[in-house]
């Protein structure tokens, strides 16, 4: 797939046939079950990387795949009734499916079971025994089947394997070795050498301790079960997982066969995966490579875990997450980004359906969808459904185009540190910016004189540029919200011939092209309790009295007609507006609990009915001098109005 090489990027990218090129690759997942949302959590972790790499102009190959060998697949295959070809082929067609859901663009799907990763695996292993690092031998360890590993006595807790918990078994056989020993100080000096080279700096202190603990010879071949490559030469005993697994990275690459295809991409620039398996990539990987003279990659990447009750999600412990049913329930883009922004990529994150909803209600719903839907609604309503001309782009006194320049600087510098979540902060932190500048600039009132209307074309033309360069930022981890945005506010460029930084300058949309406004980008998810005391009165069910009570205890109630001047969201409250109402004996300030149902600019010029002597109350620490009213009923809430027009301050009796 071909690239062009404008943009920027992360340092020590290498030169490739297309231009800058960029590697990066996914563990290879063990199919024998179904893969949950921590595999998930991982593959659009990386899938983000390479599509921002991608924006960035870089020639990237996105590298993922399946490990199809060894004795749990073969006793996974036998229980179900399946050779373990027939396994393997019906577990990546499971895999394959989610990846398409999940709309993961990798280049290249790599499984063990391809005859052009045996070979190559096979060229490997030949190669490595020639120069004398593999020596045959007799092996006996505890063998853990299900994490496919050999420990030493001294090793196991509680005789059981140390990693799962699990049962381990006695196993000798005569084996292949390979000489690990020998790399030690190599492998320490090189990591000292480049302290990018494991990260983030918590898994490269755990490597070195454990390389400066002593390395053992590792035991490469089995013949204990024949569900693997070959040995060449040597064909009762199979290549253990080291040499099949691991390899996948230069094997996908053609090592060994295309000369062209590996030189445009290798060194890798990052592997990235779970921190459970960073020992086997930042050790045993790089003497595999140190053995057959090959650059190292450049970054192994360990993020944290997605934990659920304390507990990592895995198969194994049987808590695992259908990311499949989720995105069914919730829709792709509120899935992929609670993932990426949600969880902290170096350290363990808690998974739970209430922080998904709420993440989506938040920063999906209120802040960006709410975002676009008031600025086309104001641009319908004050520019005839057209983008304006702006005049004045370098006005100081416009500073959404700052906002933009600066959001754009700190997500390019934290995606080149992989600091997935705080470049999604810094996306939403403009979007925030516009929210606020819309009540600054008070867009309604600019409308009112005929003096505002080159402020009023200025404001509205910014707030669909931070729309349009908030899309493009948000191209790399939302594969469908960004395209409409761009749809909607007239942009009708191609989205994927998009470069940064380029692409995110402020003043390039079109004036005078028609918006196209459609329903809400993110629907809010509703949930049983909505109103977590932030609204107006609940709803009667159906049948249920209220104690009646006298003319006199009516008359007590100050019930008005007030106009709505001013209204703006309350930070940090999903279902609150903040009101100026005019009473006609002056203005005053209402917190309503309505944002669910109508928009602040929807608000501005209704006459509502308000309770106008009720006690005065303080909400999210806010004066609230009385209340509107308002009809429930079948999920809607409307407000109560004159059908005619009344002054303000008029009395309903």
């Amino acid at each position: 797939m071909a690239r062009t090489s404008a943009g920027s990027g992360a340092p020590g990218a290498q030169q490739g046939a297309g231009g800058r090129s960029f590697y990066v690759t996914t563990p290879i997942y063990y199919p024998s079950g179904r893969l949950h949302i921590g595999h998930a959590y991982t593959t659009v972790a990386a899938d983000f990387i390479a599509r921002y790499k991608r924006l960035c102009g870089f020639d990237t190959r996105f590298l993922t795949g399946t490990d199809e060998h060894g004795i749990k697949m073969q006793r996974a295959a036998a229980k179900a009734g399946l050779s373990p070809q027939a396994f393997a082929d019906r577990a990546y067609a499971e895999i394959a499916d989610l990846w398409r859901t999940l709309e993961i663009s990798y280049d290249d799907f790599i499984r063990t079971t391809e005859p052009r990763h045996q070979r190559s695996v096979q060229t490997i292993f030949e190669r490595v025994r020639e120069r004398g690092d593999i020596y045959k031998g007799v092996y006996e360890g505890w063998y853990c089947a299900d994490c496919e590993s050999f420990f030493l006595a001294r090793q196991l807790v509680d005789g059981k394997c140390p990693d799962c918990g699990r049962q381990v078994e006695l196993l000798a056989e005569e084996a292949y070795f390979f000489r690990l020993s020998n790399y030690a100080d190599r492998l320490l000096r090189h990591i000292d050498e480049h302290p990018e080279f494991i990260q983030p700096p918590s898994r490269r202190n755990e490597m070195i301790s454990f390389v400066r603990s002593g390395l053992e010879d590792l035991c490469v071949s089995r013949t204990s079960f024949n569900w693997g490559i070959p040995v060449p030469g040597d064909p009762k005993h199979v290549i253990y997982v080291w040499f099949d697994a691991l390899s996948n990275y230069i094997t996908a690459l053609g090592y060994g066969s295309d000369d062209e295809l590996f030189d445009r991409y290798w060194p890798a620039d990052v592997h990235l995966m779970g921190k459970e398996i960073v020992r086997f990539h930042s050790v045993i990987w790089p003497i595999i490579l140190m053995a057959l003279d090959l650059p190292l990659p450049k970054q192994v990447f360990g993020h944290g875990w997605l934990v659920l009750g304390g507990e990592k999600i895995s198969k194994s412990r049987g808590n695992v997450i259908d990311p499949q049913v989720l995105v069914q329930k919730y829709g792709l883009d509120a899935v992929r980004y609670f993932l990426l922004r949600e969880v902290p990529f170096v350290a363990d994150g808690n998974y739970s359906e209430d922080a998904l909803v709420r993440r989506t209600n938040t920063d999906l719903a209120n802040d960006l969808g709410n975002l676009l839907q008031r600025t086309l609604a104001m641009v319908e309503r004050f520019a005839a459904g057209r983008v304006p001309e702006p005049e004045s782009l370098d006005d100081p006194a416009r500073p959404l185009a700052a906002a933009a320049n600066d959001a754009l600087s700190a997500y390019e510098q934290h995606l080149d540190r992989l600091e997935l979540a705080n470049a999604l902060g810094a996306v939403l932190g403009l979007v925030n910016r516009a929210n606020k500048y819309i009540e600054e600039q008070s867009p309604w009132d600019l409308a009112k004189n005929p003096a505002g209307a080159v402020r009023l074309r200025n404001v509205l033309y910014d707030l669909l540029e931070t729309l349009r360069v908030s899309a493009v930022l948000l191209a790399p981890a939302l594969t469908r919200a960004p395209g409409e945005i761009l749809r909607q506010i007239g942009w009708d460029g191609d989205l994927s011939e998009l470069r940064l930084p380029q692409a995110a300058r402020f003043g390039q949309l079109q004036p005078g092209r028609p918006i196209s406004r459609g329903g809400p980008l993110f629907p809010r998810i509703e949930t049983e309790d909505q109103t977590n005391g932030e609204g107006p009165a609940a709803e009667k069910t159906a049948g249920q009295q209220t104690p009646r009570i006298t003319i006199d205890e009516f008359r007590r109630l100050d019930l008005r007609i007030a106009r709505v001047v001013a209204a703006d969201r309350v930070a940090g409250a999903d279902r609150l507006l903040r009101l100026r109402v005019q009473l006609g004996e002056g203005e005053r300030q209402i917190v309503a609990g309505v944002a669910a149902h109508y928009r602040p600019e929807d608000m501005v010029g209704k006459d509502i009915v308000v309770v106008a002597n009720l006690e005065p109350a303080k909400i999210r620490g806010l004066a609230s001098d009385g209340m509107l009213l308002a009809a429930t009923g079948g999920g809607k809430l409307v407000l109560i109005a004159p059908e005619a027009p009344v002054p303000p301050g008029a009395r309903v009796s």
